[in-house]
């Protein structure tokens, strides 16, 4: 863990951004002045449309910014992280940024980075889609910037709430002849053939539907219309959105050109896409056998969030510190230092897990992820408080509450079974047999244990574990 003297130092280094107009000054500490550096340092740019020259003087007055979230589930997972990280760094400069959930296109289905057709979604529960993803946009925004404070000097009074927008606000009024007449007069299907996303799909058996291979022109128009209304001269996307981010600038160059005083063009906008990062797998982050690893702790309990990022593997640890958190180069790179002198310590996963939790969930919330861990996972319990150990795991399923006079009375065996460590009575003793089951951490070495009063932690609980990763904290009631 980081030393509180090396924070210290860190949070000292301040670099001033001057803002333009009703934005307040912001310093940032440990982060490049510019931001599309402090984004290439972290390895959250894949590729950077246009003259990346002009980008950067663009960059030098405040921008509107946007990236969409595609509603196909009501919480955000952590695939979205990357592109939402990406906009939150600006976000913490002071420029705008629009966080855009399709709630039209979400109807149709993106092509890019499948190998199939996604199945067409029930409009009522998109709607519902886009309501609940509003509110996990926000949360995340707000927790984010509560945990940015540490490493960034933002105004004292609350940022400006992200404008977050559905695109079916202006297609859910356009029917298809006035599309065809705004926007597919000036696409041109052999550039429409040539996108990876087409491409990929015509030479699979599937091919692809009429429907998949106009979504690029939706997501373009949603760009011009951002441009056109809210000033939006950056689109981020992952890497798989890059057919769809150019045919957007196509669109607004077309509809919209930006002729300089020499009668040359000049680049109003522009895009930025994020890595996508896959399993060696190949599976996308965060997803295992279709479930993704939710930022929701209703779908995915604050312990797991956090177990995940934990179990980072030492070749990605390194990367995902500069992705996923805001801490300096310098300490990423301090930390593992250290961490390869020890890592069986795995002091770099520890911070990783630690600092993306306090990001989605809260510093609270980190507390209680370790309490959990070291009662479920560490060796040492002797230390452990009662009350710690209640409120982490409150609502968890693996906390159970019983009589202390059947606590203390029952067989092991017959509190594994009870309680979901076996499949029956019989199976727990074959458990004691193979020396399987354990009371806080030690063997039950016969059928018929029973838990002792000096075995309570804390004089309230006890935990039981089956084999290496099923476990149950018992607690008197």
């Amino acid at each position: 863990m980081l030393s509180s003297l090396r924070i210290q130092r860190y949070r000292y280094r301040v670099l001033h951004i001057a803002r333009e107009k009703h934005l307040s000054r912001t310093c940032i500490r440990g982060l490049h002045d510019d931001v599309l550096d402090d984004l290439k340092a972290r390895g959250l740019v894949s590729q950077v449309s246009s003259s990346e020259t002009k980008l950067r003087e663009t960059l030098r007055q405040p921008q509107a910014v946007y990236v969409g979230v595609d509603p196909t589930a009501e919480y955000l997972h952590v695939g979205h992280l990357l592109p939402l990280l990406t906009l939150f760094h600006f976000y913490i400069r002071g420029h705008k940024v629009v966080p855009l959930i399709g709630g039209a296109t979400g109807l149709v289905g993106d092509p890019s980075g499948r190998n199939t057709e996604r199945p067409l979604s029930d409009a009522a529960n998109v709607e519902r889609n886009v309501e609940k993803l509003r509110s996990a946009v926000t949360k995340f925004f707000d927790s984010a910037s509560s945990y940015a404070r540490k490493y960034v000097s933002l105004p004292n009074t609350a940022l400006e709430t992200p404008h977050i927008k559905s695109n079916i606000e202006w297609f859910k009024g356009m029917g298809l002849l006035e599309f065809l007449r705004v926007v597919g007069v000036h696409a041109r299907v052999n550039t429409m053939l040539s996108r990876e996303s087409v491409s990929a799909r015509l030479a699979s058996q599937q091919g692809i539907s009429f429907t998949e291979f106009t979504y690029q022109l939706l997501q373009a128009y949603d760009f011009y219309v951002l441009h056109k209304d809210s000033g939006c001269t950056i689109q981020i996307g992952g890497s798989d959105q890059w057919g769809n981010i150019v045919a957007g600038i196509d669109l607004i160059n077309r509809i919209d050109p930006h002729v300089g005083s020499d009668g040359a063009h000049e680049d109003k906008a522009f895009g930025i896409t994020t890595p996508l990062l896959t399993t060696a797998s190949g599976a996308k982050f965060g997803k295992s056998a279709g479930n993704a690893v939710a930022l929701d702790p209703e779908v995915t309990s604050v312990f797991d969030f956090y177990q995940f990022f934990l179990r980072t593997p030492d070749t990605d640890v390194g990367r995902y510190l500069k992705l996923f958190t805001l801490l300096p180069i310098d300490t990423i790179e301090d930390t593992l230092h250290e961490h390869k002198a020890s890592p069986d310590a795995r002091r770099a996963q520890q911070l990783l897990a630690s600092e993306v939790t306090e990001m989605v969930h809260g510093a609270a919330s980190v507390q209680k992820a370790q309490v959990v861990t070291k009662v479920l996972y560490e060796s040492d319990l002797h230390d452990l408080k009662a009350n710690e150990v209640l409120a982490a795991l409150d609502g968890d399923p693996r906390l159970r509450f019983l009589p202390e006079a059947d606590l203390l009375s029952l067989p092991v065996t017959k509190l594994a079974f009870t309680y979901g460590l076996a499949a029956s009575n019989s199976a727990a003793r074959q458990l004691v047999a193979m020396k399987g089951l354990y009371v806080n951490n030690r063997p039950v070495t016969e059928p018929r244990q029973t838990i002792q009063r000096e075995d309570l932690l804390d004089n309230r609980l006890v935990i039981l574990r089956s084999g290496s990763s099923k476990q149950v904290v018992l607690a008197n009631q």
